[in-house]
């Protein structure tokens, strides 16, 4: 479902909702940071000589939120009559955020997803660095610790600020709960023990949609992402090129538990599950055909849209069962920053500190159905949020493993096969052995071989 931090072998992308994306290599960014990508000139924004007026270039790649940023913009403007801001939403912004940086014309204010792919960016040395910034101090610390273990300029700037965050877990129907006498399970024993009851009295406990192969990414991701443990993506990538049966950390020794719990929940998923996808399982689940689906919140949408009277709620992956150990799957839906040589920098922090208002960016995360990144949030008022908004309180959330995956390695296929043929064994190797290639790829470009 996600992305990658080797910088040289990037080849196809996948963002929190599955939707994939493309993009061309990065060599030329990269060459560019490496000659000094600071000095880039031709920058978006302008200002009038006759008027004083500042214009901001906003690139921003949400389709869906094109007309909350106008509304947000319009209020701005009143406020700060001096600065315009042009909203510049384009598809493929990977794409085209790329092609913006490679040919110096790097954007004032710049909305990305908090993927691998804004890691690679931030790497590159782009964005501005808010580290110091008096607006962190509004923003939930574990959204940016999220942020940070994507990437960051030479490894110590904060090159971006969360603004709306997204969570992964498991999409419930309380009717049908209710109905069965089954509370929300805070233990791996006690969701298996719901499985069971629900299979019992003939309810499929879960809708499987393998023929998508993305979507095995949300289970394993809320699984791997509390059993692999917080330092298994920074040793494996320490182990380089030496990842395998006889290393320190591998897929094999550390991944073992999550393949084997993944496919416990498969084995309590409808009949046919193999040939059914993304958009089956939100009809199904409208339909209450099943008690619970391994998706995100990105899916509430479309699953009211087929049956508004659905009452759906979501609760995190117990993987475990110590209850304190849970912690919820989240992404940064939104990302914010500010290009790094912008000449309008005051202008644009003006803008950055508007949009971290705590009621605009609280609006701003309701419509969009997702979790404001304010430190003091508040109670969440979507009725389906309600149940995972205590963990980003806490701070008890932790981001996409597969964020932390290169591209170049088909994670979700090779996870939709082994769910196929139940071969555990096989699957991690074939991990391992992708890691290594991609690792030994990366070590001869960087030594210009």
């Amino acid at each position: 479902m996600r992305e990658e931090h080797n910088l040289t072998d990037t080849t196809t992308y996948q963002n929190d909702t599955g939707r994939r994306r493309r993009p061309k290599r990065l060599r030329r960014v990269l060459a560019l940071s490496l000659a000094g990508v600071l000095g880039l000139g031709g920058l978006a924004g302008c200002a009038s000589a006759d008027t004083g007026i500042v214009t901001l270039d906003f690139f921003q790649f949400k389709p869906e939120a094109i007309g909350s940023f106008e509304a947000i913009i319009a209020e701005f403007e009143v406020e700060n009559p001096g600065i315009r801001v042009r909203q510049n939403a384009v598809p493929d912004a990977d794409t085209a955020i790329r092609t913006l940086l490679v040919k110096g014309k790097v954007p004032d204010v710049i909305s990305l997803n908090g993927s691998g792919n804004f890691g690679q960016l931030a790497r590159a040395g782009v964005f501005h660095d808010f580290t110091d910034d008096p607006v962190l101090k509004q923003i939930n610390p574990a959204v940016q610790d999220i942020l940070a273990g994507l990437g960051s300029y030479n490894g110590d700037e904060v090159n971006a600020l969360g603004f709306v965050s997204n969570a992964n877990g498991i999409l419930y129907n309380r009717d049908i709960f209710t109905e069965q006498g089954i509370s929300v399970p805070t233990t791996w024993d006690e969701l298996i023990a719901a499985c069971d009851r629900l299979k019992a009295a003939g309810i499929s406990p879960f809708y499987g949609t393998l023929a998508d192969s993305w979507t095995t990414m949300p289970p394993f991701t809320g699984l791997g992402g509390q059993l692999g443990g917080d330092g298994f993506f920074p040793r494996l990538r320490a182990e380089g090129a030496d990842v395998g049966p006889d290393s320190a950390v591998s897929f094999t020794k550390d991944y073992a538990e999550t393949l084997g719990k993944l496919q416990t929940l498969y084995s309590y998923a409808q009949p046919g599950f193999q040939s059914r996808g993304y958009e089956d399982g939100n009809q199904a689940f409208a339909a209450g055909k099943s008690a619970m689906l391994l998706q995100g919140v990105w899916a509430i949408a479309p699953i009211l849209a087929d049956n508004p009277d659905v009452n759906v709620g979501a609760f995190p992956l117990p993987a475990t069962d110590d209850p304190a150990q849970t912690r919820l799957v989240s992404g940064v839906d939104v990302a914010i920053t500010i290009g790094r040589d912008t000449p309008h920098l005051a202008e644009a922090q003006r803008f950055v500190d508007y949009l971290f208002d705590r009621k605009v960016l609280g609006d701003f995360a309701a419509s969009q159905n997702m979790f404001s990144t304010a430190a003091d949030a508040g109670p969440n008022t979507n009725p389906t949020l309600t149940e995972l908004q205590p963990y980003f309180d806490a701070g008890r959330i932790v981001g996409f493993i597969d964020h932390q995956v290169p591209a170049s390695i088909p994670l979700p296929a090779i996870i939709q096969q082994f769910l196929l043929d139940q071969d555990s064994t096989k699957a991690l190797s074939t991990l391992d052995n992708e890691w290594r290639k991609v690792a030994a790829r990366t070590t001869s470009t960087r030594s210009g071989e």
